[in-house]
């Protein structure tokens, strides 16, 4: 039986890996609530992200924090770039036809990453890496503590930039009535876009606040975009505080079934949740009713 201050210190590690859980699916949702797709290359980007932050840690002797502030810019110009020159104009507008090039893009991201750095894994070490911070008797993991402060304000920052600028507003109305928007003068295809793009760069901030205590390999990605769909689907598709409640909620149960069912079997409390939440409310936490 484990005493009441190893599970209270379970727990909120738990809640701070699910914030950064809830940063992955933020872009995953995004997409969704404006492109209504279901983006599978999600995962390959977020990879594609983790490389760049460990190029530029071990090439150049950046810190990883400190990476973000470059990898972000690049990762959002690589969003536009893909959506505005290969998934738009591939797809012709079909929704099968999104789903094919996103799943076909993925299989191509995810090869040439194999191509260029092999199937070995890499890490980053930094002075932090292992670091706690002490809240009273409990020891917190200094990456996690770092990676829920800067979650919640990339959150925040989003939803300024979503109610505040003229972009965000142009995303929302595209959202909502997509032909109406188009009536008024919103160019779609740019705000289309511009969704992709931040969705991309929010991968970046991820991808920063993983690699100080995670490891990156061409396949990485795979597994925290299943966690991701899950948290998508449990806070409501297109839900921003869906996808973050969901995160926190993902992380906690995660953290429960690891601690009292073992580290093989922790997924099996995240995907316990996800079956009842589908059988309760279908449209998840947060999800409108048809």
């Amino acid at each position: 039986m484990y005493s009441p201050q190893i599970v209270v210190e379970a727990l909120l590690n738990g809640l701070m890996l699910g914030a950064i859980y809830a940063l992955i699916a933020l872009g995953l949702t995004l997409i969704y609530g404006v492109l209504h797709i279901v983006n599978f290359a999600h995962g390959a980007l977020l990879t594609v992200a983790m490389f760049m932050v460990w190029l530029a840690c071990a090439r150049f002797g950046l810190d990883p924090y400190l990476a973000i502030l470059f990898v972000a810019p690049a990762m959002f110009a690589l969003g536009y770039a893909l959506q505005r020159f290969i998934i738009g104009p591939a797809s012709h507008g079909k929704d099968n036809g999104i789903l094919l090039v996103t799943l076909g893009l993925s299989i191509i991201i995810e090869n040439a990453l194999l191509a260029a750095f092999q199937s070995d894994t890499r890490t980053i070490t930094t002075d932090y890496s292992f670091r706690v911070v002490e809240l009273g008797p409990l020891l917190l993991s200094f990456p996690r503590v770092v990676g829920f402060g800067v979650t919640i304000a990339t959150t925040l920052l989003l939803w300024l930039v979503l109610h505040q600028t003229d972009i965000g507003k142009a995303i929302r109305a595209v959202a909502k009535e997509k032909l109406g928007a188009s009536l008024v003068g919103i160019s779609v295809p740019h705000v289309y876009a511009m969704t992709f793009a931040i969705g991309c760069a929010c991968l970046a901030v991820a991808a920063g606040l993983l690699m100080p205590s995670f490891y990156v390999s061409p396949k990485t990605g795979a597994a925290f975009v299943l966690v991701a769909f899950t948290i998508v689907v449990l806070g409501g598709m297109g839900s921003i505080p869906g996808a973050l409640i969901g995160g926190l909620l993902i992380g906690v149960v995660e953290a429960a079934s690891s601690l009292f069912l073992g580290d093989s079997l922790g997924q099996i409390g995240i995907f316990l949740i996800f079956i009842v939440t589908l059988l309760v409310r279908p449209t998840g936490l947060f999800g409108a009713r048809a």
